[in-house]
């Protein structure tokens, strides 16, 4: 081989140029380069293009720092669902404007109307909106005229909640029926709590169940000496196990798959642990299930609290906190009768002498999402096509959801002296009808259309609407304003406890189901039964009530069988 500066040759003859070898090089680079990249932003241009055609379009509702930085969000992800085309306001001045190219269109006037005419100009979808910007009734207003104008409705909370702000579009889901309804959020003091719980010995009962679970979990972020959860639904409370286990490491606790009412092995598991604080919510709650199997409702209700809050006195527990129903209130069904009964017996044994177990009642209504609530069941429903089945179309209930309920049941916990039934305000009542028809809307289907709704009357024992209050019960206020006290009717301890001994006997031995609802009738006589087989024990001689003074009965005040008792010092 012979070469020199300028050329390479092979046997004397020049081969290549070393700079046009070079140049060579550079070019063939820059071609292939260009040519991948071309390739490549050919394929994503493709892409895109199919993948925002395939894309919901969606208006985002106002014109916030955060609606404008989550819109910009969802147009950069590649893997968003969403593709926003325009901004809806309800403030005329950015009337004409845009941001991030995308129109910003008004709606202050006949909103319908206005949403009608942009969802064929722009072939509209939906309408996002972002966190807690509109009241509960103003959502409501967008919402209904959003669904007359055939557009989904989606939602998102606030992005400063979001535990990261990768894969925004995993962030946003269809609006959920609990987001309209009309009701304040609720504030805790979570440090009066945390002084109350931390360092304790605590039982939750029914800890597997909706609210017990969920009680378990708001217990364990306030770090106790020690936390039981007992219940007998092994699966349920196997699932709440694995959930401690990963969630709170560090926390001692223990799952026990036990009965309330097996007396020998509660006091087994109250004398090893030396409870400071019960939460009771192990409770058979369907009312119709247990319309027909009163024995049942009876043992679990309130034998089972019977047992526990003596065990609760005689273990030298500081509190004992039942959660009870708002069906309890002039019940008219065999499960809020067991549920009074229930109550009468843990505020009956406050009185007793000597006992220092501070016992605290709590009553609500319906939770939202609980097992065998309304809800999940409208949402199978509607998933299986309907029909959607109402009992009565002007049935009303108050909601509440599970977190709130059990906040507020901690939260009252830590406020009673002893003795007090605590009433939660629900918020307004919602009539069922009214959210079966916002249901079916939710889930883009037309109620009555696509969707049918039956209305297949009361069930056993069902009220058209619920009481906060018992006849002769007065409401007072406390410092929390989601939270008042009932003055509740006071009941002899002897008198409670010799009508659940005869109960307890006709349930587990003789007792046929007409007999033991006349005894229970006669422990509560505020229970008057609806719809039910149980309807014509009413129009029997009802007890006489009988005032006690000071220990003794009232002059001329004489009774032949065991009555409602009131006491007066």
């Amino acid at each position: 081989m012979i070469g020199n500066s300028a050329y390479i040759s092979y046997t004397g003859n020049q081969v290549f140029s070393g700079t046009g070898l070079l140049l060579y090089t550079f070019l063939s680079f820059g071609f292939l380069m260009a040519f991948r990249i071309l390739v490549k932003e050919s394929y994503r241009f493709l892409s895109n293009t199919a993948s925002q055609n395939s894309k919901k379009r969606i208006l985002v509702f106002g014109v916030s720092d955060t609606s404008i930085g989550l819109a910009q969000s969802l147009i950069n992800d590649a893997h968003s669902p969403y593709r926003p085309i325009a901004f809806l306001s309800t403030n005329e001045k950015g009337h004409n404007y845009k941001i991030m190219n995308l129109p910003i269109l008004n709606c202050c006037g006949a909103i319908e109307n206005e949403l009608e005419a942009i969802k064929k100009r722009y072939n509209i979808q939906g309408l996002l909106l972002v966190g807690d910007t509109l009241s509960v009734p103003e959502k409501n207003r967008i919402v209904e005229k959003t669904f007359a104008a055939g557009l989904e409705v989606y939602n998102t909370f606030m992005p400063e909640k979001w535990d990261k702000l990768s894969d925004v579009h995993l962030k946003i889901a269809p609006l959920q029926i609990e987001d309209l309804l009309e009701r304040d959020p609720i504030e805790i003091d979570t440090q009066l709590i945390c002084n109350d719980l931390r360092g304790k010995t605590i039982l939750v009962t029914g800890g597997a169940g909706s609210i017990g679970s969920e009680l378990a979990k708001q217990v364990a972020v306030f770090k106790p000496k020690k936390l039981i959860i007992l219940d007998n639904a092994e699966s349920a409370l196997h699932s709440i196990d694995l959930y401690l286990k990963k969630t709170f490491p560090k926390l001692k606790y223990q799952c026990y798959l036990a009965d309330v009412t097996q007396q020998g092995r509660m006091e087994g598991v109250f004398a090893k642990f030396r409870f400071d604080v019960v939460y009771h919510a192990a409770a058979y709650k369907h009312v119709p299930m247990i319309e027909n199997h009163p024995r049942e409702g009876i043992r679990i209700n309130t034998m089972g609290t019977r047992i526990l809050a003596k065990l609760a006195c005689d273990y030298g527990c500081q509190r004992f906190v039942m959660v009870s129903t708002d069906k309890a209130v002039n019940p008219s069904n065999v499960m809020g009768a067991t549920k009074r009964a229930a109550e009468m017996y843990v505020q009956a044994l406050q009185s007793k002498p000597g006992v220092t177990t501070k016992f605290i009642t709590t009553r609500f209504g319906n939770v939202l999402g609980s097992n065998g609530s309304v809800i999940p069941f409208f949402k199978e429903q509607i998933k299986n096509g309907g029909p959607v089945t109402v009992t009565h179309k002007d049935i009303i209930r108050y909601f509440m959801t599970i977190p709130e309920a059990c906040q507020l049941v901690l939260q009252a916990g830590t406020m009673g002296k002893g003795g007090e039934i605590f009433v939660f305000d629900m918020g307004k009542p919602v009539r069922i009808l009214d959210m079966a028809e916002r249901m079916i809307k939710l889930s883009g289907l037309k109620p009555y259309e696509d969707i049918p709704i039956e209305i297949t009357g009361l069930r056993e024992g069902e009220k058209l609407y619920e009481e906060l209050l018992n006849d002769g019960e007065q409401m007072l206020s406390t410092f929390h304003p989601k939270i008042m006290v009932s003055g509740v009717v006071e009941y002899e301890y002897e008198y409670v406890s010799q009508a659940l001994d005869h109960l307890d006997i006709l349930i587990n031995k003789v007792g046929k189901k007409r007999e033991i609802i006349k005894k229970l009738k006669a422990l509560v006589p505020e229970f008057l039964s609806q719809n039910s087989v149980y309807q014509d024990l009413d129009l029997l001689e009802k007890p006489v009530e009988v005032t006690i003074l000071n220990g003794n009965p009232l002059p001329n005040q004489k009774h032949p069988k065991p009555v409602a008792v009131k006491t007066q010092t």
